[in-house]
């Protein structure tokens, strides 16, 4: 029989948060923490069965509320979002939300639930555009995991992750893509991967990009299962090892 995990609601550096641990969350944190990011519109209980399975591997799983969701959704939320201004809204929110990342990290080291060194963050679709962000604001992320999201933030300019592939190095970067996604098209993520394959030549092992052909944006049970699988696979492995050079 498995393990339940326990939960508690935070507020870490003034922003909403589930903490999801087996044990004792001060040792799963110094194991390593992973922040998790919802997609638009959604909460991180959303993910509450990822947040448990991350547990399960022995994490201290951080589920955020991203800007505007949430216990923070924004009160106009719809017409926010409505038409001509949704795009636009919606960068803003994954810009405000990578801002606060470095934030939530010093909190975490703070009360004692992470060693600020073994770190990690995922995110699901919006999510996923934070987790692009966040690899290169946040620079103590060990590892980072992107599904179903695209690195280019359209009028960003520069700013936009896609524009600055040389800082990714050395954060392990998973990206995970539906094929046949209607509403994120894959494109732009395997443009990034092509450029940053040469930057990560001395240690290949930590960049991959894997694609469920044919797969929509809202993935059917089984490739979720899998991505799943991928994602905490990939942070198991790279969250507790130091990245290169950094001895």
């Amino acid at each position: 029989m498995l393990a339940r995990a326990s939960m508690r609601r935070v507020e870490l550096g003034g922003v909403p948060a589930w903490l999801v641990w087996l044990g004792d969350a001060r040792e799963a944190g110094r194991r390593g923490a992973v922040l998790h990011y919802h997609g638009f519109g959604a909460d991180a209980l959303r993910h509450l069965p990822e947040l448990r399975r991350l547990a399960r591997a022995g994490f201290l799983a951080v589920g955020v509320d991203a800007v505007g969701h949430g216990t923070r959704r924004f009160p106009d939320f719809e017409a926010r979002f409505a038409a001509h201004l949704a795009e636009q809204g919606f960068h803003e929110v994954v810009e405000r939300s990578v801002a606060e990342v470095p934030g939530i990290v010093d909190a975490l080291v703070a009360e004692g639930l992470s060693d600020g060194a073994r770190l990690g963050l995922a995110g699901v679709s919006m999510g996923g555009f934070i987790a692009y962000g966040a690899a290169l604001r946040e620079r103590r992320l060990r590892a980072v995991v992107a599904l179903l999201a695209s690195p280019v933030w359209p009028g960003f300019g520069e700013r936009s992750p896609h524009a600055q592939a040389a800082r990714f190095p050395p954060v392990a970067l998973l990206s995970q893509l539906a094929g046949g996604d209607e509403l994120v098209r894959p494109g732009p993520a395997r443009e990034l991967h092509a450029r940053l394959a040469p930057l990560y030549a001395a240690h290949p092992e930590r960049l991959r990009l894997v694609e469920f052909p044919g797969a929509p944006h809202l993935m059917p049970p089984r490739p979720w299962r899998q991505a799943v699988m991928g994602m905490v696979a990939w942070l198991e492995r790279f969250v507790p090892e130091a990245p290169p050079g950094s001895a």
